[in-house]
This record gives C-alpha cells, sequence and structure tokens, in this order.
C-alpha cells in the first residue's frame, strides 16, 4: 500500500469531515417520522378538526352548542378509533381561507372542512385521504330574476368566499360563456350569506350541498330560491392531513372507510353486535373477531367495530345529517355505495 503523503491525509480529512456535514444537514431536513401526530394527539387527549363558521349538515353547533354534520362524524370517527371514544374531538371553525394554513401550521391534525381535492393543494404540504362526500359546485339565486342556468347570468354579481376553488370556478365559468361577471368577495361565511340575502350579490356560489344547506336554514321562504350546477364536472370533498406522517394518513383513511365498509356489509349500529358471529372472513376481520387489521396501522383490531358501534356506518350518519332523517331531506345521490350506482367505493379491509 502507498504511503499517503501529509496533504493527501489532510484532504482526505476534509472529504469525511464534509460528507459528515452532508449526511448530517440531510437527516435534519428528512420529514419527521411516522407516528408523531398519533403520538402528539394521544399525549394532547383529543384529536383537534377543522370545522367550518355553520354549515348545518356538514359542521355546525346545534342550539346547546354541540357539533354536528357529516365533516364533525368524519373527526369522530378517528376520535374512535384512536381512543374509542367519540367526544374526543375539538372542533375549530376556520374560513376559507384559514383552514389549510391551519393544518400546515398544526393547529389542526385533519381538516375535513368540505375541502375539494385539487392538484394544486395536493401539492402544497398537504395529503388528501379519502372522499366522504361527492358533489358539483352551484349557484344560488332568487328565482325572481329568472335565471336557472348559467348561460342566462350575463353581467350578473356573484358573492364569492375568498380561499375557496369557487373563485377560480367564478372567473372560469365567466370566461367561458363570456358572461362578464362581478365577484364580490368575502372572509367571513356569514358575511357572505348576509350579503346574499340582502340583495347585495344577484348569485352565491359554493357546494351544491351547502347551497341547499343555506336556503333551508336561511331564506325566508326557501321556496323563493333555485339552485343550478355552475359547471358539468363533480367535485371529491375530503378530508385533508399535512404531508410526512404516512401512518397518521392510513390512520384517518381508514377510520372512514370503516363507515362506508360497514354499510356494505350490511353492518349497523343496531345490529353489529350480532355480526360478531358472522363466518363470512372479511367481516370477522373488519369487526377485529379475528386479529392483524388495526395492528397494521398501529390501532386496536376493534377500531372498526367500535367507530361503527358508536357513530353507525356511511348511509346512518348521511341521513341523520344530510338526508331523510335531517331538515335538508338531501338525496344521496353520487354518495351512494358504488353497487347502487352512487361513488363511494369501500377498500378491502384485509
Amino acid at each position: 500500500m502507498t504511503e499517503q503523503t501529509p496533504g493527501r491525509r489532510r484532504a482526505a480529512r476534509l472529504t469525511i469531515a464534509t460528507t459528515a456535514a452532508v449526511l448530517a444537514l440531510a437527516a435534519a431536513t428528512l420529514p419527521a417520522k411516522a407516528g408523531t401526530t398519533l403520538d402528539a394527539v394521544k399525549a394532547r387527549g383529543k384529536v383537534i378538526c377543522a370545522a367550518s363558521s355553520g354549515t348545518i349538515g356538514f359542521s355546525a353547533p346545534d342550539d346547546k352548542g354541540y357539533w354536528r354534520g357529516l365533516d364533525v362524524e368524519t373527526c369522530r370517527a378517528v376520535a374512535v378509533a384512536v381512543f374509542n371514544d367519540k367526544e374526543k374531538a375539538e372542533f375549530v371553525p376556520l374560513s376559507g381561507q384559514q383552514r389549510i394554513p391551519a393544518l400546515q401550521s398544526g393547529e389542526i391534525d385533519i381538516l375535513p372542512r368540505t375541502l375539494t381535492w385539487t392538484i394544486q393543494r395536493d401539492g402544497n404540504g398537504i395529503n388528501f385521504t379519502t372522499p366522504n362526500y361527492y358533489e358539483f359546485t352551484g349557484f344560488l339565486m332568487p328565482k325572481n330574476l329568472g335565471v336557472t342556468k348559467v348561460q342566462d347570468m350575463k353581467g350578473a354579481s356573484v358573492c364569492v368566499q375568498t380561499g375557496s376553488t369557487t373563485e377560480v370556478v367564478v372567473n372560469d365559468v365567466s370566461r367561458e360563456h363570456q358572461l362578464g361577471l362581478t365577484t364580490v368577495v368575502f372572509d367571513s361565511v356569514s358575511a357572505l350569506r348576509q350579503a346574499f340575502f340582502s340583495g347585495r350579490c344577484d348569485a352565491l356560489i359554493t357546494d351544491a350541498a351547502a347551497l341547499a344547506s343555506i336556503r333551508a336554514t336561511q331564506a325566508k321562504n326557501p321556496a323563493d330560491y333555485v339552485i343550478f350546477p355552475a359547471t358539468p364536472y363533480m367535485d371529491a370533498l375530503t378530508p385533508a392531513v399535512r404531508h410526512g406522517d404516512d401512518q397518521w394518513m392510513d390512520i384517518v383513511t381508514w377510520s372512514f372507510q370503516a363507515l362506508t365498509a360497514a354499510e356494505m356489509f350490511g353492518i349497523t349500529q343496531a345490529n353489529i353486535d350480532q355480526k360478531l358471529g358472522s363466518g363470512d372472513p372479511r367481516i370477522r376481520r373488519f369487526l377485529g373477531v379475528e386479529p392483524g387489521n388495526g395492528t397494521a396501522i398501529g390501532l386496536d383490531d376493534k377500531f372498526a367495530y367500535n367507530i361503527v358501534k358508536q357513530l353507525g356506518n356511511y348511509g346512518e350518519i348521511f341521513d341523520r345529517n344530510l338526508g331523510a332523517g335531517s331538515p335538508l331531506k338531501i338525496d344521496r345521490g353520487y354518495n351512494r355505495l358504488f353497487r347502487d350506482g352512487g361513488l363511494m367505493f369501500p377498500l378491502a379491509f384485509q
């Protein structure tokens, strides 16, 4: 072996030191290890979720201050999965502009607040889990204006919430149909709705189900208003989590999947204990009679059983918040299971 000169030895030491520094920097900039959100949630003793400022059917406090709605129960399902207690969930009302920064900063653990899954949001520090509602964007307008389709809206003014995808939709619709629409932008949901019903804007734009909620609960005479699609496209409203924590994403995803899978299996809040005796291997694994599913994502094997026992299946949740058992009476439509002609497709618990 050739003996190294002092210069070569110094160069070698410098190379080793530089390599070590690069590796240390790389380690420091890697995402936090999976499970950190779960650890924080457990240490805190509750899961914190975003809520709207009051969209009945999705997230709004009732007259006793208890939060209710489809998005609320999506969050409660995660609380059951982690703590076996649906009440270990806290809700933070956030505007459309506040909701994504609140998730990115760690102020909330889950963002289930009527959030449309888009490519730009997906690439901006958040991960979408699985859709909990499919809907089209619509316009709400007074019937006395005689407008029932987008093409007749020329020159109309539209109330829009800042920080929402509806800002883009209004501009796209106006440009496509050469309508010359004027937007009146609000950060506050309450100010937005008040402005519309006071006549400041000709139209209000948001998700059609939210429009149905607004019309049913805030219009003096709901029959005086019409809702129609803004575009021919559907949106997937999807709970989101932060980038960098795969285990937490799995927990949120499969907590919601438990609701749709239960409906597919014919499991309800009322009959779930009877189903424990099922001979179907998939149902037995789903309910934790046979182990493995919960352990795979760091939960109790009975997490799905606990969720359905406390909340019911997706159909039950939909009916009491949005459907036949609610004041809104919204047809389930695309939110039926795939076997019933809808888009809800439960994944495999195996």
